[in-house]
């Protein structure tokens, strides 16, 4: 098989740290683990540009991908979001290191499928139009509660 992604990545994400996968030369492959705070995933993207990558693969792991999807992202980064199903190993030994090389590889094949995931403006668009559904929703309550203190005060006006 020939490799179609030269200039993938890949990025296995955990809670505590990320570890990061590029092609090397030939066969070889060089992993490079970091943290999770804002400075650690600046630090993922100017490295990943040190190497010339241009594509990144990761795994969709809970919401720790969010961050670091964004970051890349908006640094120009073709991101791909995998589901797990797509990574499935072979049983054994598993770390972080392994499924980041694993990530790489496929990804540097041709071989994962991304997971729809809308550009950041549409994304921004979504979030708001959420945030304004739950406000909608939230506001029948107090309508309500303002409705019953003001017939509660009526009836009390009317009986005194």
């Amino acid at each position: 098989m020939s490799r179609v992604n030269a200039d993938a990545a890949g990025i296995d994400i955990g809670a505590e740290e990320i570890v990061v996968c590029v092609g090397g030369d030939e066969n070889t492959q060089i992993v490079k683990a970091f943290g999770n705070y804002t400075v650690d995933l600046q630090n993922i993207g100017a490295w990943l540009k040190e190497h010339h990558v241009k594509t990144v693969a990761m795994e969709s792991t809970g919401v720790y991908w969010l961050p670091l999807f964004e970051v890349l992202e908006s640094m120009g980064f073709q991101c791909h979001l995998i589901s797990s199903r797509s990574l499935r190993r072979v049983p054994g030994r598993k770390s972080d290191i392994l499924d980041g090389q694993w990530i790489q590889t496929l990804h540097s094949y041709g071989l994962l499928e991304s997971s729809f995931r809308p550009q950041a403006d549409l994304v921004a668009l979504r979030t708001l139009l959420r945030h304004r559904a739950q406000l909608l929703e939230h506001r029948a309550p107090h309508i309500l509660h303002m409705q019953k203190a003001m017939l509660q005060t009526c009836a009390e006006l009317v009986e005194a």
